[in-house]
Parts: structure tokens; C-alpha cells; sequence
């Protein structure tokens, strides 16, 4: 957010752990970069799982009812401006692309 204030872009905010995400923009978002792009191994939450919950993640499906279930396993930032999604801090691509 302080990248995008810096140049003043307008953004709109999502806090999707307190205001939910969909199965469909998941899907839409493991379409478009890919599940490993998506979920987020690296966090507490991942390591905390069992070895039975970190298998539910080797399918889309399954990783998007995790993800569901831990909205903390979505990878964060996420930038969405029309085509365009950026997943992670990026600011080469924010510059190329935003």
C-alpha cells in the first residue's frame, strides 16, 4: 500500500481474512499464476498443519478449500487491476505494470 500511495494510485483494500474470498477468485487466481504462487508454504499456519492437511493442498481443489478453511495460506500482497495480477511484493512488476 505505501508503494501505491507513494505514486498516488487509487486502490481499493481487501482484507480478505476478515471480509472472506470466494472458491471461484481462488480458482481464478491458481489459473492465472499458478497454486504455487498462491499458497503460501513459508507461513506459521502451513507449518502448523498436520501432514494429512498439507496433502489436501496437492490439487487446486483441495488447496482452495484450505485456503478457505486458513485464509492465512493465501499469499499476500495480491494486486488485481483489470488483467493484470501480481501476486507477492513485486515492485519491478508494479513499475512495469501498474
Amino acid at each position: 500500500m505505501a508503494w501505491l500511495k507513494k505514486r498516488k494510485l487509487s486502490y481499493q483494500f481487501h482484507d480478505y481474512r476478515v471480509a472472506g474470498i470466494t472458491a471461484t477468485k481462488l480458482h481464478d487466481w491458481i489459473s492465472r499464476e499458478g497454486l504455487e504462487k498462491i499458497l503460501n508454504k513459508k507461513s506459521t499456519t502451513w507449518r502448523s498443519l498436520s501432514p494429512a492437511e498439507q496433502a489436501r493442498a496437492a490439487t487446486p481443489d483441495g488447496a482452495v478449500k484450505l485456503m478457505l478453511e486458513h485464509h492465512t495460506l493465501i499469499k499476500r500482497p495480491v494486486v488485481e487491476k483489470g488483467t493484470i495480477l501480481i501476486v507477492g511484493t513485486d515492485e519491478k512488476r508494479y513499475d512495469a505494470e501498474l
